[in-house]
């Protein structure tokens, strides 16, 4: 009885009624879900039909069945229907599921706007085609025109912006109201950071013969107190000057030092002086460089070094989290600046023999002179250290499709005084970019990274409010910070000039090649710096760079440039840095400015809409190479007169300086057959790129005790550059010389560069084990 009833069940499921029949109903749910499949047996129908009306009329015209029994029940017949009902399900499970890839694909990116559900059919999204590299370079020169940059000079010029003054704070809050403007949602970054200003009351004093000279200028972070020695008169205060004094055979012991200004920073001049024990250092302007009045103040500062020197190497958010610290760069002896009229009446008195070749000066009616064991002169120091509250402020476009990579552009927004040239020039260049880099995002420009515009506060007291920044954020910002762009002072002159990481030198030259030169339409900057143009454009970066502390202590690589002269611009650090003066020495300022302007952004354009980073990690090749060759050339020279023994030997620099070689060179074969359309090849490709400049950091010093730890760029015993300063030294017998030491900076600067071209070869199985 069982077997009957199942027997009868399977035959109705398979063969039916002569009338049953299988109806399939592939309907799509809108809302993004599988595609429903339905089905229904004709008895199902028929019962719906009858209820409708539709029921009567089918009966009136009765359907026979012609289908035997044994037909029904037949083996091969079941088989074949259940094939056909697979068959079925998966034809419908194809168009359910092509039908929900097809409604994924009308969803919006989240770059694009959502219009709102209103019940209504929404119009289809209309997505903006990528633009090519010509068409965004026309729409960036469209966008950036000299009327809109001379208004924004007018805006943001102001007479009195020091930094933490509400001058400077006005500026910044007029900074954040037009990046709103913009579209952009800005920030700041506070920081309580300590300076030394001026003595709240009083001035600094120079006392010579008798005679007290009251000082407006100062110099920021100098020991303070007082100091009396004999005069010195040091010409510019650098190595080599000091040397020829030591020649001369002149105890500088004890001495207060006379320098001119210029050539080197301050704070160079000062840690020169004191390695030889001087007792203070006195700078003024000599009529000679700088062409203005003789009773005109100097600022400065003497920090060797960058940031908030109490929070060495760690961010100024509140001084009362941290212990009691301060930079090795600050000075131990007594700095300030003098006027060039003080220096005169000084200079009239001294003693002492006539230097060859140091009487170029132009003070009037004066002997130069180095002065004697008797021209006794007394200074003395008052400055306040004071705590500031400062405001870096920043707006951003974001990439859409590397978000999280961003190029920085950024300006000095402080001044000693109008600083029209040291940062209104600047500062209002940043606003343009910023203004017309968000207008070509609306006219569809879409950048793959990001840029961030930052304006920077006390950036007179030695790159304070960035450098804070960068210790702040130091552990995010060198793996997504990939270049960083300074706009500080950027038109002194009309001969352009640049200083940057090797990384970026083909960025550069390529932008020189798409920008016209200021002078004439026709020409690019690039056939206007001739065929060598690297050493016609190209300068060391120094430490009073702007950018120095993005490249040498972050291992951001970064660039500045210049429109300058052949002289120093001889209004910066003084309150006559106005529009007028600078008109007086520039010609034709609107046009220059204008064409710094397009350098910087077409240089940051390149950075963030090519699929790959626009850094050539081969230039470093070169560079290393360099320094090698100078240490080679050296330890010949002395293990030849046995001076350095045999068992210092250059095999494993040497095959350091191989292996990056072969892994510059393998990474750009691998660029040139990778397909730069597959995403995630070029952001692998990219990680390699960015990892280079901040491989580079030496990881054996500390970055409080030697915070530009670049061992190619930086400053200190762990740089090649000391290395070999260290092999001339035990060449001439110094007391620095020291074997021990010689073999350690060996080892460690050697395997810096192993380490950096390991990382760029890539993975672990890939990378070159020799040493």
């Amino acid at each position: 009885m069982a077997m009957d009833q199942a027997r009868s069940t399977i035959s109705k499921i398979f063969n039916g009624e002569p009338r049953s029949y299988t109806r399939f109903n592939l309907t799509q749910n809108m809302e993004g879900d599988n595609s429903q499949v339905e089905m229904k047996l004709s008895s199902d129908m028929d019962e719906e039909a009858e209820g409708n009306g539709v029921g009567e009329h089918m009966n009136h015209h009765p359907r026979p069945s012609y289908v035997s029994k044994s037909s029904q029940r037949s083996p091969r017949n079941i088989c074949f229907m259940g094939i056909a009902i697979l068959l079925l399900f998966i034809i419908g499970y194809l168009v359910g599921y092509l039908a929900h890839r097809k409604a994924d694909k009308t969803f919006p990116s989240c770059a694009e706007d959502l219009a709102p559900d209103d019940g209504e059919d929404m119009a289809p999204i209309e997505t903006v085609p990528s633009l090519d590299w010509s068409d965004i370079t026309a729409l960036f020169k469209s966008k950036l025109t000299t009327d809109s940059i001379e208004k924004s000079l007018s805006d943001f010029s102001s007479d009195s912006h020091q930094a933490g003054s509400p001058g400077d704070e006005a500026l910044a809050n007029k900074l954040m109201g037009r990046f709103k403007s913009y579209g952009m949602n800005p920030w700041t970054d506070e920081h309580f950071v300590r300076v030394q200003d001026r003595p709240t009351s009083g001035t600094n004093k120079v006392t010579f013969q008798n005679k007290t000279y009251a000082e407006s200028g100062f110099l920021s972070y100098s020991a303070t107190g007082s100091a009396q020695g004999a005069a010195l008169y040091a010409y510019y205060g650098q190595v080599e000057d000091l040397r020829r004094l030591q020649d001369l055979r002149i105890n500088m012991s004890g001495r207060v030092l006379l320098v001119r200004a210029g050539k080197i920073t301050p704070a160079e001049k000062v840690a020169n002086a004191a390695s030889v024990n001087a007792g203070a250092v006195l700078i003024y302007p000599d009529p000679a460089d700088y062409s203005f009045e003789r009773d005109t103040d100097l600022f400065g500062h003497v920090h060797l070094g960058c940031g908030d020197p109490y929070t060495p190497a760690f961010p100024s958010f509140n001084h009362t989290q941290f212990p009691p610290a301060k930079s090795s760069g600050l000075p131990a002896i007594p700095a300030q600046t003098i006027r060039a009229s003080t220096a005169a009446a000084i200079m009239k008195g001294l003693g002492g023999d006539s230097p060859r070749g140091w009487g170029d000066g132009g003070l009037r009616d004066v002997v130069y002179k180095l002065g004697s064991e008797s021209d006794l002169i007394a200074v003395e120091v008052n400055n306040v250290l004071t705590e500031k509250k400062i405001h870096n402020v920043f707006g951003v476009i974001k990439g859409f499709i590397d978000a999280d990579r961003y190029v920085v552009i950024g300006a000095q927004r402080d001044a000693w005084g109008p600083g029209y040239a040291r940062s209104t020039v600047g500062t209002s260049l940043l606003v343009e970019l910023a203004r017309a880099f968000s207008e070509m995002v609306n006219n569809g420009f879409k950048p793959k990274r990001s840029v961030v515009f930052a304006s920077w506060s006390a950036g007179e007291y030695g790159a304070v409010g960035a450098t804070e920044w960068l210790e702040g954020y130091l552990s995010s910002l060198n793996m997504k910070a990939f270049s960083y762009i300074s706009l500080d002072g950027v038109v002194t002159g009309s001969s352009f000039k640049a200083s940057a990481s090797p990384l970026l030198y083909d960025l550069i030259q390529n932008t020189l090649k798409e920008v016209s030169s200021p002078t004439d339409a026709n020409k690019s900057l690039y056939s206007e710096a001739g065929s060598n143009w690297e050493v016609s454009v190209m300068e060391p970066m120094k430490m009073s760079d702007p950018a120095y502390p993005f490249q040498a202590f972050s291992g951001i690589p970064s660039v500045s440039f210049r429109f300058t002269s052949d002289k120093e611009y001889p209004f910066f650090g003084t309150v006559l840095d106005t529009k007028r003066n600078l008109d007086s020495k520039v010609f034709n300022l609107r046009v220059l400015t204008k064409t710094a302007g397009e350098i910087a952004g077409q240089m940051a354009l390149q950075l963030v809409h090519d699929h790959l980073l626009r850094l050539n990690v081969e230039k470093y090749t070169n560079t290393i190479r360099s320094k090698v060759a100078q240490i080679n050339k050296e330890i010949i020279s002395l293990q030849s007169s046995g001076r350095v023994p045999k068992t210092l030997r250059m095999q494993w620099l040497m095959s350091a300086l191989g292996s990056y070689s072969r892994a510059s060179r393998n990474l750009n074969t691998n660029i040139q057959n990778s397909d730069l359309d597959d995403y995630e090849q070029c952001r692998i490709i990219n990680n390699r790129i960015m990892g280079v400049e901040r491989d580079l950091l030496s990881p054996y010093v500390s970055p409080r005790e030697n915070p530009f730890r670049h061992i190619l760029l930086g400053s200190g015993s762990h740089t090649l550059e000391a290395l070999r300063e260290h092999l001339v030294a035990i060449k001439e017998n110094s007391a620095n010389g020291n074997i021990d030491l010689l073999r350690n900076q060996f080892a460690l600067a050697t395997w810096t560069i192993q380490s950096c071209a390991n990382a760029l070869a890539g993975s672990v199985w890939e990378m070159d084990n020799e040493i």
